[in-house]
């Protein structure tokens, strides 16, 4: 039976061994709180991108460590907890971005750390006068009976992001249908061709980024403008810029042509208007 329990680990590591050689890059993520569901619709949704496995993390270290792949030491942090492994051959960035797409609102239990800002609005709540209204004002929610409802005073943050939610909060949020947390797979590190790549490092402010490119794209265009080098992006402008300079260094000279004859006599006609009014009648 020993025997029979080493082979089939020396399989198993074989087979991972074989399933890293085909990919360049290792997604580590988190179990936590995951839904069987959820993992399940993340398979569908990385079909032929990566390869989703729940595996032990001693099997995964020992295949990592014969392969002897550069910076095993490292990633061998993060084979800790329950993890499921995504073998891919996306871009780390965009892993990240799919699983945290693929993240869903959940009603909070006590110790649950709160993913955003829970905010209870001002207003009905629909519920009817009763022990609520006590366990509302007992978070710091203000109340007052209207119509035969609860109604909230005003909007009131009673959790904040990163903070946990206490016993007495958690069923009071989902009393009133707000979800303080996410639920889905956390990526711990992406393995990439030998580089480690952390959770901190693969969280992207996706607008900020794309603020930082059209202000780098604003900056280089003007600079080619000044610099006066065409190209496809700037082809139009510079021939605009140099019009206008050329038709007014047309007008300075007093050159006559299509182009200027209006502007010339029109400042002509100016230039005289000014010279009578100053000589007498």
């Amino acid at each position: 039976m020993e025997r029979r329990s080493i082979r089939e680990k020396a399989e198993s590591v074989k087979e991972i061994q074989e399933i890293i050689q085909r990919y360049p890059a290792i997604g580590i993520a988190s179990l936590h709180k995951v839904r069987s569901s959820q993992l399940q619709e993340l398979r569908k949704k990385l079909q032929g991108s990566a390869h989703v496995r729940v595996l032990k993390n001693s099997l995964v270290e020992r295949a990592i460590m014969d392969l002897s792949i550069p910076n095993a030491e490292k990633l061998k942090d993060y084979l800790k907890g329950s993890n499921v492994y995504l073998f891919t051959s996306l871009n780390p960035f965009k892993l990240e971005l799919i699983i945290e797409k693929s993240k869903v609102k959940a009603f909070a239990k006590v110790g649950d750390v709160a993913s955003e800002d829970a905010v209870v609005p001002a207003g009905n709540t629909g519920l009817p006068p009763g022990p609520i209204i006590s366990q509302l004002n007992s978070v710091g929610i203000p109340t007052r009976i209207e119509s035969g409802s609860v109604w909230v005073n005003r909007d009131t943050v009673v959790v904040r992001k990163g903070e946990v939610i206490s016993e007495s909060l958690a069923p009071i949020l989902s009393k009133l249908g707000i979800k303080p947390v996410e639920m889905g797979l956390t990526i711990k590190a992406v393995y990439d061709n030998g580089a480690i790549i952390s959770e901190e490092q693969l969280k992207l402010d996706i607008d900020e980024y794309k603020k930082s490119i059209g202000e780098a794209y604003t900056e280089a265009l003007n600079l080619s403008l000044n610099a006066a080098v065409p190209m496809t992006e700037n082809i139009t402008v510079l021939i605009q810029i140099a019009a206008s300079e050329a038709h007014n260094l047309a007008i300075n000279a007093s050159v006559i042509s299509p182009e200027t004859i209006v502007d010339l006599i029109r400042r002509a006609y100016c230039e005289a208007s000014a010279l009578s009014s100053k000589i007498p009648n």
